[in-house]
């Protein structure tokens, strides 16, 4: 538990079905899937780095708050108002996808397909409020960088990472198969 937040075990993730005989046209959509992620994989570097700009007070307070308004992860979790499924007048493309289509197709598939669309509906959620808070604690920082300052978002930032970099090699390894094979575009 970080500031109130309940994390998800990894270790209770549902089981990934095998997929047998995927074609090279059906494992392309995973393969898609793993690109888009790759840019939210950069957004952490670059959170990385402005974390250790304004510990070191190095980046202003309007600086943090332009330079992560500006990152497709941030703007994206903060169009789409939270991560877990529920009716957002503006959502952004690809958690509109997920959350609306993929994983209601996905769940569609069989219990244990519905057990993982569940399972990364729930971690959206946590990593919806890691982000919110490592910004928040970004812009505390930028304006009294003073060591306890640090220490928050340090924490929430080394949270953030542990937890986004696990959920989406899992939702690749558990849905990027299987968007190709069930043919869920």
């Amino acid at each position: 538990m970080l500031l109130d937040i309940s994390f998800l075990d990894d270790a209770t993730r549902p089981p990934i079905p095998r997929l047998e005989g995927l074609t090279p046209a059906q494992r392309a959509a995973g393969d898609h899937l793993r690109m888009i992620h790759d840019h939210l994989r950069d957004n952490m570097k670059t959170l990385g780095s402005l974390l250790q700009r304004a510990r070191h007070g190095q980046a202003s307070a309007e600086e943090i708050t332009a330079e992560t308004a500006d990152m497709a992860m941030i703007a994206n979790y903060r169009r789409f108002g939270n991560l877990c499924g529920r009716h957002c007048a503006i959502v952004h493309q690809h958690h509109s996808i997920e959350d609306y289509h993929l994983f209601p197709v996905l769940a569609a598939q069989g219990p244990q397909f519905q057990a993982i669309a569940e399972r990364l509906g729930a971690e959206h959620v946590v990593i919806h409020e890691l982000l919110e808070r490592l910004v928040a604690a970004l812009g505390t920082l930028a304006a009294d960088p003073s060591e306890p300052h640090f220490e928050t978002a340090r924490d929430l930032y080394q949270a953030l990472e542990r937890v986004l970099l696990s959920h989406l090699g899992w939702e690749e390894d558990a849905m990027g198969d299987a968007l190709g094979y069930f043919g869920i575009m």
